[in-house]
């Protein structure tokens, strides 16, 4: 992730002799972030959702692959992500906890484009570049990513994310969900506007 953002102008005010008697630095504007995504394992799906580019199906309905078309400027998504922590100072002590990890969360990422695309003897990964935006109506989020209580109770966030908000990144002691390549309805009380 780079941050993309514009210098502000600075302001500066000099007396008749020349000499400086006032100065403002200017304020930067925060674009967002662009990113770049590596992907080591995708299906057509998460191509399409990522993209805004078309599924291509086969004769029983079952996707097969996908279309390189122009760049959806009016789609979006959004990806999380969960790095584990690792050290000392996280251990289960509680009896509860599985571990902890780091949670990542880009709300509305747009201007999907794929890059690169590596074929391999083994494996084919490819690259994804995007761009954050602000708002996206996460709120607390459909999934369930953070305990709520003592007792490790897994809800969404505690806290929704402001509108303002290109990303959040918390700490979290609920495990991450299990990798799935299907689609997911995840329009319950998300803003589905672009």
């Amino acid at each position: 992730m780079n941050v993309n953002s514009e210098d502000g102008t600075d302001v500066e005010y000099k007396a008749a002799n020349g000499r400086v008697c006032g100065y403002k630095k200017g304020c930067p504007s925060f674009r967002g972030y662009d990113i770049e995504l590596n992907f080591y394992g995708v299906s057509p799906e998460i191509l399409e959702i990522t993209t805004g580019n078309p599924v291509v199906y086969g004769y029983d309905g079952t996707p097969i692959g996908y279309d390189d078309c122009t760049i959806q400027c009016d789609t979006g998504f959004a990806i999380e992500g969960w790095a584990e922590v690792l050290g000392e100072d996280v251990c289960v002590t509680d009896g509860l906890s599985q571990g902890q990890w780091i949670y990542f969360l880009l709300p509305w990422v747009t201007n999907g484009l794929l890059g690169d695309i590596e074929v391999g003897s083994e494996a084919v990964t490819l690259t994804l570049q995007g761009s954050t935006r602000s708002g996206g109506g996460w709120g607390v989020g459909p999934y369930n990513v953070l305990e709520q209580n003592a007792q490790l109770t897994a809800g969404p966030l505690l806290t929704p994310l402001g509108t303002t908000c290109h990303r959040r990144i918390i700490t979290t002691r609920i495990a991450p969900p299990t990798a799935d390549c299907e689609y997911a309805d995840v329009t319950e009380g998300l803003c589905l506007a672009s």
